[in-house]
């Protein structure tokens, strides 16, 4: 009895590293089985592909390896012999699902589209980096078998560069961090009061004069990105299966525009002077419709959002404006609500004739748009009526309520910058567990929703570190809120697994909070003599 318990006790002391592993993925795969083994990754390793479409995929493998690693992989003829990752097609899969086998022999990733062999290379590069370089400067992953999809479509990121001007380096580095979590839309905001951040060759002004100044200096430096850079960060982001959509605001939020072009200027109020396009005058429907031909050819997602929110905050002026006046006399329209709807219709066609989708705020929910054209965007977590008047009138709708997606409000009780909804904040727990299915309570209705958003508005952001601090850790909540059901959640693995990736934040430099030591890194401060704006401000 007593040479059984011995044995017992060396087989259990005995058994091979890998069994006592966790895969640490984030989001965390749909199905995931352990296997014996490690597979060799080192510059002797080969990438082989089962379809010349997916070189792409195989750069973004070479690239990104090389970035955090240092090691450099070949692209080798299918049927080389030797350590290789394969990476090949499955029809038979749904779109973005991938499987990834990992064998001491080699690694298939096999996706069922392009994207799903892109959501395999993630995979494996977190396997990859989780993992200490070896003394040949190699790394050994353990082997497992996954096999996942996406619950949503979109899990998306809008970024607002209108009031802090971010650059191309650092935002190429967010698209890795974004691909690296699986997150697959970047809603690029790029016109609003402070700046204009987009070169449009038919008027120049609009960055050179627009592109002036930011939220926190109306006279800092011209900062734009030119059509160039915007080639450039399309190609990068596709690469990654990321989908780029900009954003140009309208009829409000328009100031820097008409700091530029005064002559389409539809006034606005004290706390918002210049605010609005001019929404009676014929030539402001040109201008725009010129502006959106350009940003539609720049950007070939065939999605462009028109912002559409908040337009109250800039009207007082229209009340004096002749052209109105007339224009509601015309067309026996009641209040300046009708106005604000007749613009978006009319900016509405135009887009629907470049073959575009029209993307907007939920305000513009209240309007009649053909629904297999437009995409509402749910953002006042206080109106769940908005959200459901949307889903009503059969509109894809994305998610994106302030409580907890807008990532410019603090993540801890104890923070100064940043804003809170009374003492609410968006903690990263609850970024984590927030349930779609709590506000659609039809189920028919479900299927419209497509997908989840955070914003990051960009108010008290001065500079990188303060970036970072606002989005890490919560964008790896979001990735999995957004790809994982709601029965796979599991809010203390996904902690235990965050934290593995801190080592890897801290190797990047990225400023990060680390929400079970708060004290590890400071709040990067903002300070500014009149914060009201911050809480009075919807956006």
């Amino acid at each position: 009895m007593r040479n059984y318990f011995y044995t017992i006790i060396l087989f259990l002391f005995s058994l091979p590293i890998w069994a006592q592993q966790t895969c640490s993925i984030i989001p965390a795969p749909q199905h995931v089985t352990a296997a014996s083994g490690v597979f060799k990754l080192s510059d002797q390793t080969s990438i082989t592909l089962g379809t010349p479409a997916l070189k792409s995929a195989a750069q973004y493998i070479q690239q990104s390896l090389l970035r955090l690693r240092t090691i450099s992989l070949s692209i080798a003829p299918l049927g080389t012999k030797g350590s290789a990752i394969h990476l090949l097609l499955d029809a038979k899969q749904k779109p973005e699902a991938y499987i990834l086998d990992a064998e001491p022999e080699g690694i298939t990733i096999a996706g069922g589209d392009e994207a799903g062999v892109i959501n395999g290379i993630s995979s494996l590069l977190q396997l990859a980096v989780a993992e200490p370089l070896t003394a040949t400067g190699g790394i050994d992953i353990p082997c497992w078998h996954i096999t996942d999809q996406p619950t949503y479509g979109w899990r998306g990121l809008m970024l607002d560069e209108s009031r802090h001007f971010i650059g191309k380096e650092k935002l190429l580095s967010l698209i890795d961090w974004m691909a690296f979590y699986k997150l697959n839309r970047l809603h690029w905001h790029l016109t609003d009061e402070p700046a204009w951040r987009l070169e449009i060759r038919k008027y120049p002004k609009l960055a050179l004069i627009g592109g002036v100044g930011d939220y926190q200096d109306p006279k800092k430096q011209t900062a734009y990105y030119s059509q160039q850079d915007v080639a450039e960060i399309v190609s990068y982001a596709a690469q990654r299966n990321i989908t780029i959509i900009p954003e140009i605001d309208m009829p409000g939020h328009a100031t820097a525009a008409i700091r530029a072009y005064p002559e389409y200027n539809g006034g606005g109020s004290a706390a918002h002077p210049d605010f609005t396009f001019d929404p009676a005058k014929d030539g402001t429907y040109t201008f725009l419709t010129h502006i959106l031909r350009e940003t539609n050819t720049l950007f070939p997602s065939g999605m462009l959002h028109l912002g559409g929110d908040e337009v109250s905050f800039g009207t007082e002026k229209w009340n004096q404006n002749l052209g109105i006046k007339k224009l509601m006399a015309d067309s026996g329209y009641k209040d300046l609500k009708d106005v604000e709807h007749y613009f978006m219709e009319r900016m509405a066609d135009s887009v629907y004739k470049m073959n575009a989708k029209l993307l907007a705020w939920d305000e513009m929910a209240d309007i009649h748009l053909p629904p297999d054209k437009t995409i509402i965007f749910w953002w006042r977590h206080d109106q769940p009526n908005q959200l459901q008047k949307t889903l009503d009138k059969g509109y894809k709708t994305v998610v994106c309520p302030r409580l907890p997606f807008y990532f410019d409000f603090v993540q801890d009780s104890t923070h100064r910058s940043g804003r809170k909804w009374g003492n609410r904040f968006s903690s990263l727990k609850d970024v984590y567990q927030f349930n779609v299915h709590e506000w659609v309570h039809k189920k028919e209705q479900q299927a419209q929703i497509l997908g989840i958003q955070a914003n990051l508005w960009t108010e008290t952001v001065t500079n990188d570190n303060r970036l970072d601090y606002l989005l890490f850790p919560r964008m790896a909540a979001l990735a999995e809120a957004a790809w994982s059901s709601d029965s796979e959640k599991d809010f203390n693995r996904f902690g235990k697994n965050l934290q593995k990736q801190f080592s890897l934040y801290r190797e990047q430099n990225i400023y990060f909070y680390n929400p079970f030591n708060p004290s590890e890194i400071p709040e990067p401060i903002y300070f500014k003599k009149d914060r009201k704006d911050l809480n009075a401000k919807e956006n």
